[in-house]
């Protein structure tokens, strides 16, 4: 991962906040620039701050058990399937697909994310990942950027850490989940209060019909995504079904 040289302050470990609240100081010879974690055009901007903060001091482990469940699920049920043509959705800087180019066997993986510094990022850092990466936004999709993505003919969805926290709207998910072809593997994770009673993000009601009915689950798993600033776990559910029919 690329490596980041720039002096990090947090805050103390009783300011307790919601994961879309977070913030850190990244300090320069101009003073304090104060950043939220989810202000990812900001983040993804500097070269390895994003990998020092998450990765490193928050510990996060989301692409490589989302790359394992599906590894793992595939020589269960996988039934000798064409190597995967991979829809990476809400990619950011590309550690997602990289996690997947190691772990499954692939024969693309195209990246698709709704801000342009994530694609920025992506040339800057890992520029042999993907085979395309796109700029768009899902929830109102136009017309041609469908047939560019349906051009790909894809066999799998993957989204990683962007379900929820107003990121990625419902809509937009369902919209990808219809992109990509019956019988198509689908992974992704979302915090546990959004698959709960407790949801107030519509994911949950989106998700408990889906299950079932388009989507079969093979694995569901319960795990600690990151730690918060405060240090305390925060956990998630990994789901790995396989697409029935369009939502």
């Amino acid at each position: 991962m690329t490596t980041c040289n720039l002096q990090i302050e947090y805050p103390d470990k009783s300011c307790v906040l919601d994961q879309d609240e977070e913030f850190f100081h990244v300090v320069t010879d101009d003073g304090q620039e104060r950043i939220k974690i989810h202000e990812y055009d900001r983040v993804y901007d500097i070269p390895g701050l994003y990998e020092e903060v998450v990765y490193n001091r928050l510990q996060c482990d989301s692409p490589q058990v989302i790359s394992d469940l599906l590894k793992d699920t595939l020589q269960d049920h996988g039934d000798g399937q064409d190597p995967l043509r991979v829809l990476d959705f809400g990619a950011g800087n590309g550690i997602v697909g990289e996690c997947l180019r190691e772990a499954v066997d692939t024969e693309a993986i195209v990246g698709i994310d709704i801000i342009k510094e994530a694609k920025k990022a992506v040339k800057r850092d890992r520029p042999e990942i993907y085979d395309d990466y796109y700029v768009m936004d899902l929830s109102q999709p136009e017309s041609h950027d469908e047939e560019k993505l349906n051009n790909w003919n894809f066999n799998a969805l993957v989204t990683v850490a962007a379900l929820g926290f107003g990121d990625i709207p419902t809509q937009a998910f369902i919209n990808a989940f219809n992109l990509v072809n019956n019988n198509s593997w689908v992974v992704f994770n979302i915090k546990d209060r959004f698959f709960s009673e407790d949801d107030e993000t519509g994911y949950n009601e989106i998700l408990q019909d889906m299950i079932g009915n388009n989507l079969k689950v093979y694995k569901k798993h319960h795990y600690c995504h990151r730690l918060s600033m405060a240090g305390e776990p925060l956990y998630y559910y990994a789901v790995v079904g396989r697409k029935e029919v369009n939502f």
